[in-house]
Parts: C-alpha cells; sequence; structure tokens
C-alpha cells in the first residue's frame, strides 16, 4: 500500500471541513496532501490547502480510513434519525430485490424501474434502511408535493420542501433540482442520502451540481429510464454510482403493473397535404444535400442552423423543414383519428400527448377538451388533474408536461400524436397509463403519417424492449368524413 506523503509517527491528523459546497483537506502547516487523495483534491493556494469536490466525501474518508490515515471530520452535519415505516402494504419482490443491490453496493447506486412500480416506496425503505437525514431531489412542482405527502405518510413527521414557494429544511427534506443546486451550498453538508428521482436529469450542467456540492455518503438515483445518448450516463455513474438493479417493465405487467398493448396507427395525409408537404421538404433535403450535412453526426444539427441563417436559400430550407414537420405532425386524419378513438372508448380515462403546445391548443378548441402545457397556472392545472381522476374530465391533452410527474392510475388510454424520436419521452408517455387497476387494460395508440419522415422517428424511438412485441394497425378512416376537403374543425 501507498505510504501517505507527509506521514510519519507523530502525524498529524488530516483536518476535512465542508465549505460552500466543496471539501477542504488540511493536513497540517508546513505538510504534504497524502498521495493517495491526490487524485481527488487540487491545491488551493489562497488558503493554503487542498480542495475537493464534496461528491467526494465517501471516497475520502474510505481511503483514510483504509491507508491508516488520521483524519478529523468536520465536513458531515447529518443526522441518524429514528426511522420507521408506517405501511400496510409489504415490499414486493422486485422491490426487495432492488434494494438488495443497493445495499451490496454500499448504499450507492441507479436502480431502473418502470412507472408506476413503487419507486417511492423502495426509497423510502433505503431512508429506513440507512436511517439518515435525507435529501430528495425531484424535477418537477408536482412530484415535489407528491413525494413530500407520501414521505410524511410513511414516516408520520414533517417533511421539508424546497421549491415552488417552499423555502423549509428539515431532516427529510424534498427539492427541485434547480432549488437544490441554488442552495446546495449551504444544506450540501446536512444530508446522510441523497436520492435523486428521474435521474436522468442530472447529467445536466447545472443539474449536476445538486450532487458534486452535495457530501451525501449514500446515494439512490430512481429512473424508468437513465439511459441517455450523449455520455450522460457515465456523468450519472460517477456521482450516484453504477446502475445497481435493472427492471423491466414486461417482468411486472399483468402483475404490479397493468398489462398492455401498444398500436402503431398509420394514417394517409390528405392530397393536398400530401402536396404541401413534398413541396416543403424538397426545400429542406435539397438544402442539406447541397452542402453535405451529415444528420448521423452528432454536431450536424447545430450546422444547419449556422448555414440556414447565413447560406442563400438557408431560410427557406428552414421554413421548409418546419412546415413539413407540422404537417406531419399534425394532419388532417390525425384529428380524425383521435376522434375516432375518444368515440369508441366512452368514459375511459384519455391522455393526449403531442409534440408542441400549438397543437395541443388547436385540438382542445376543436374538441372542446381541457388541455396542460407549460402554459398552465399550477392552480388551474391541479383542477385539471382532479377533475381528470374523478371522471368530470375523462380527456385530457398536453404537450410534454405530463410526460412525467403526474400520479393518475384512472388513465387507460394514451394516444401519442406525436412526439420526438426520444426512446425516453416513449417509455415516459407508456408509464402514464400502466399504474395498476382492477381490471384494467391499457393501451397506447401511436399515430404515424405515412409517407413522412414520422415513419423514421417512430421506429427510433421505438427501440425498447417494451415495444418488442407492438403490433402495427391501419385505421380505416377517411381523411375527411363528411365533410370537404379544406374544410375546418
Amino acid at each position: 500500500m501507498d505510504t501517505p506523503s507527509g506521514s510519519g509517527p507523530e502525524r498529524s491528523p488530516l483536518k476535512l471541513e465542508f465549505v460552500s459546497g466543496t471539501l477542504v483537506l488540511s493536513p497540517g502547516e508546513g505538510k504534504l496532501l497524502p498521495s493517495v487523495l491526490s487524485h481527488l483534491a487540487v491545491k488551493d493556494d489562497r488558503i493554503s490547502a487542498w480542495r475537493a469536490s464534496a461528491g467526494d466525501y465517501a471516497a475520502i474518508v474510505r481511503i483514510c480510513s483504509a491507508c491508516g490515515i488520521p483524519l478529523t471530520d468536520s465536513a458531515r452535519n447529518y443526522k441518524a434519525l429514528d426511522l420507521v415505516m408506517h405501511s400496510p402494504f409489504a415490499p414486493r419482490p422486485h422491490q426487495r430485490k432492488a434494494l438488495e443491490c443497493w445495499k451490496k453496493n454500499k448504499g450507492r447506486g441507479i436502480v431502473e424501474m418502470p412507472t408506476g412500480s413503487g419507486k417511492t416506496f423502495l426509497a423510502a425503505l433505503a431512508m429506513a434502511s440507512v436511517k439518515r437525514s435525507t435529501l430528495v431531489v425531484v424535477p418537477t412542482i408536482d412530484l415535489l408535493l407528491q413525494w413530500e405527502k407520501n414521505l410524511r405518510e410513511f414516516f408520520r413527521r414533517d417533511v421539508g420542501m424546497l421549491g415552488g414557494g417552499s423555502h423549509e429544511i428539515r431532516e427529510i427534506t424534498v427539492a427541485t433540482y434547480d432549488s437544490a443546486v441554488l442552495n446546495m451550498e449551504f444544506i450540501g453538508d446536512k444530508f446522510g442520502l441523497a436520492v435523486y428521482d428521474e435521474c436522468h436529469h442530472l447529467p445536466g450542467e447545472m443539474n449536476r451540481k445538486s450532487a458534486s456540492m452535495c457530501l451525501a455518503p449514500y446515494r439512490l438515483g430512481l429512473s424508468a429510464t437513465p439511459e441517455r445518448e450523449d455520455g450522460g450516463f457515465e456523468v450519472m455513474e460517477n456521482l450516484l454510482g453504477p446502475l445497481v438493479c435493472r427492471i423491466s417493465i414486461t417482468e411486472l405487467e399483468g402483475s404490479v403493473l397493468s398489462p398492455y398493448v401498444t398500436r402503431r396507427i398509420a394514417v394517409a395525409l390528405s392530397p393536398e397535404e400530401q402536396e404541401r408537404y413534398d413541396a416543403a421538404r424538397k426545400k429542406y433535403t435539397s438544402f442539406v444535400r447541397y452542402h453535405s450535412i451529415d444528420f448521423s453526426k452528432k454536431d450536424a444539427w447545430s450546422s444547419f442552423i449556422i448555414l440556414a441563417a447565413r447560406a442563400p436559400g438557408g431560410r427557406e430550407a428552414l421554413k421548409g423543414y418546419l412546415e413539413q414537420r407540422r404537417i406531419a405532425r399534425y394532419g388532417r386524419s390525425k384529428l380524425m383519428a383521435v376522434w375516432k378513438i375518444l368515440r369508441e372508448n366512452p368514459g375511459e380515462r384519455i391522455i393526449v400527448f403531442t409534440a408542441d403546445n400549438d397543437a395541443a391548443y388547436a385540438m382542445g378548441e376543436c374538441f372542446c377538451l381541457p388541455v396542460i402545457t407549460h402554459r398552465t397556472k399550477a392552480a388551474e392545472r391541479k383542477e385539471f388533474l382532479e377533475k381528470f381522476r374523478s371522471g368530470e374530465y375523462p380527456v385530457l391533452l398536453t404537450s410534454k408536461v405530463l410526460n412525467e410527474g403526474v400520479d393518475v392510475p384512472e388513465a387507460s388510454i394514451g394516444i401519442v400524436v406525436s412526439g420526438s424520436g426520444s426512446t425516453r419521452e416513449h417509455v415516459q408517455r407508456l408509464g402514464r397509463i400502466l399504474r395498476a387497476k382492477e381490471g384494467k387494460q391499457a393501451v397506447l395508440y401511436e399515430l404515424v403519417s405515412e409517407g413522412t419522415s414520422e415513419m423514421g422517428v417512430s421506429f427510433r424511438r421505438r427501440q425498447h424492449r417494451a415495444y418488442g412485441n407492438a403490433p402495427v394497425s391501419e385505421l380505416p378512416v377517411k381523411p375527411f368524413p363528411g365533410g370537404q376537403e379544406g374544410e375546418t374543425c
């Protein structure tokens, strides 16, 4: 084993402090930092000491213990708690499995579990296991409120909230990612366990600071879709630990989750829409080919936007791209397909997903249905969701804000009118309708415009084991039933 530099029989202890979201290591006047810690800290000449990421607290303590380095730990400021869970439900087998995998990795790691499979319950089990003050970090206000309510009921104690107008720090606290980042330099020493819900948000340049500035030695990441294609998963592993357990939708279907089917429905553009689509796409693709833009490369989209702003014909090409995408995402046949599904499923709770706000509002106006987007005020959103749960509003239209963070077990049908090519988004939308309810059969419809770029988008976003055996069907609906071409809704 390496002998720490500056060590000796009368070695002074290494002092460890938490300062403004970092760790300060002071080996003593005139002493050097032990060499076994040199890869974790850098010299800060302003204070004649070494500075490390607060997120490396556990690693530093373990190294000092293993190497016999005396340590005065003034950094940790979290408490041991007498946590007892109060729940009428026993852990399910998949939750026990996930907890054991996490504990075997010394209380650090990421657990992949489907929406509706009890991630909050698993986190509570982890909290009861380590019995330390805990910070739970979530992406939305809706989740902030849900977690606060559930943890208060599980442990029968007050739970602090940070975000959405609340600023109360308690031994168990729930915070949004934004609020955690803003406050971590002041509270990063106060928690022994940090739980990151929807942890695929963590690798963002700002969000990751909520973990790097927190010294919690125990860490749990939760997500139904932790995979990322931009190197972000490696960031999550560095901050939280490795993927320790993966529970798939197909493992829980029909037991923990509702049985489901997914149906991809190809709909045809009207002749007039097809003509406009082809003309707009030709402007876009001709420009792309002329400038040899290869969209298989990472920075291709940035190159296209720069060229569209500078090169002759660029603005027309960008307009063509936006127009062909708009037609494919929200053609008249899709509108009629949605109407057909709504009529065929009276009494069912249905969520309709679109890729953009304009399409959601247009459909809401056409069908006289409530719409939830990021523009919807909190009180109005709460009212819409409560009426959806009660059945007063059987249908909700949304763009992206209901992709995650809303608990609606009553929803049994999802209609994807349009979306991105993201596998994560598609799995999240499926998860909205899978929460178990007696006698429930969930169905996810995906509407795809034939002969458009949406066919490729659909293929990309379905590359997930949850869609392995999904059938492709055709909807027998004419583009303009009962009306004339060009007739408005």
